[in-house]
């Protein structure tokens, strides 16, 4: 990777992700792609080149590759899923319409394409301890029918066209940066705020709901080497299990009050939520990911929290 689009470069990922790639880059151009209403402001903008590219038009994003002369993109672009709940055929128009057209981009002008798929894209059916890497997918939930079709959709223009696409799968993504963004996962970094305020927590989620989650820097690390292993070794494309700590909000809540006796949590259960999370794995098998292009975490729940509360109290105290 030298010349870098980041296709919703101001997203929960994407401003991160921009910043971490400008600096693993230094001699080339990392874009950060934007949409109208969402343009990047302070060191996103100042630390280097910006381009509006809307995932939906197609020649915006090969205008911008012919600009840059872009090698690699990353497409961030994704409404979270329980705001695709409410918005189904927008999350179709931008998780589907929008890779079609950055594959195509990819396929016309020779660059490789990551674009992220989640644990979302598991359902009821699949098992949900040790998810393994290849089981079934049924999703029921637009957002995860969505990574689905995106992923076979990207191993179809791999083997097609020889588009050099991966992926991994997300789990749940904690972080102090941006605030969360509508996911059902999201209770895991609203509780860190809610601590590190004096609040009392209200956990939209029961007691019990395990889930796969994932502190932020990990997540970074994974979509920069994923993109940068050696093609030879990788079985798999898209897309990998990525794993690193599995809890319920007892267990988090619990690692909290270690660092914050006084924290205080109560439950105000979200249906939509809660069925959301009841549908997907409760942690997940990342044992090909180890082995194609050695991946392996760095934090666990305990190095994450006190991380967590640290740079958050920096930022809103």
């Amino acid at each position: 990777m030298k010349n870098v689009l980041i296709i919703g470069a101001t997203g929960q990922i994407g401003s991160e992700l921009t910043m971490k790639l400008r600096d693993h880059c230094p001699g080339g151009n990392v874009v950060a792609g934007y949409i109208k209403g969402a343009e990047p402001k302070g060191v996103l903008l100042e630390s280097g080149p910006a381009e509006e590219v809307d995932i939906t038009n197609p020649q915006m994003i090969a205008d911008a590759v012919e600009k840059y002369n872009i090698d690699t993109i990353y497409n961030l672009a994704a409404l979270l899923s329980a705001v695709a709940e409410s918005k189904p055929q927008l999350a179709w128009k931008i998780g589907v319409g929008g890779l079609y057209n950055c594959l195509e981009v990819s396929r016309e002008k020779g660059c490789a394409l990551f674009t992220p798929s989640s644990i979302g894209s598991f359902g009821p059916s699949t098992p949900h301890d040790h998810t393994p890497q290849d089981t079934i997918q049924r999703p029921e939930t637009i957002y995860g029918v969505t990574k689905v079709t995106g992923e076979m959709l990207s191993d179809y223009y791999a083997r097609r066209f020889g588009v050099d696409a991966r992926s991994v799968r997300f789990p749940g993504l904690i972080s102090y940066v941006a605030p969360p963004g509508g996911g059902t996962t999201d209770y895991a970094v609203d509780i860190y705020y809610s601590a590190v305020k004096g609040e009392e927590f209200k956990c939209p989620l029961k007691p019990g709901t395990f889930m796969d989650m994932m502190y932020m820097p990990d997540a970074l690390r994974a979509a920069v080497e994923i993109m940068e292993a050696d093609p030879t070794r990788l079985k798999h494309r898209n897309s990998f299990n990525i794993a690193s700590m599995s809890f319920d909000p007892e267990i988090i809540a619990a690692k909290i009050k270690e660092y914050v006796p006084d924290f205080k949590m109560t439950y105000e259960l979200d249906p939509l939520r809660q069925a959301i999370a009841d549908s997907w794995p409760d942690s997940l098998d990342d044992s090909c990911a180890r082995e194609e292009w050695d991946w392996k975490p760095e934090y666990d729940l305990d190095r994450m929290t006190q991380d967590m509360l640290v740079n958050l109290r920096k930022k809103l105290l």
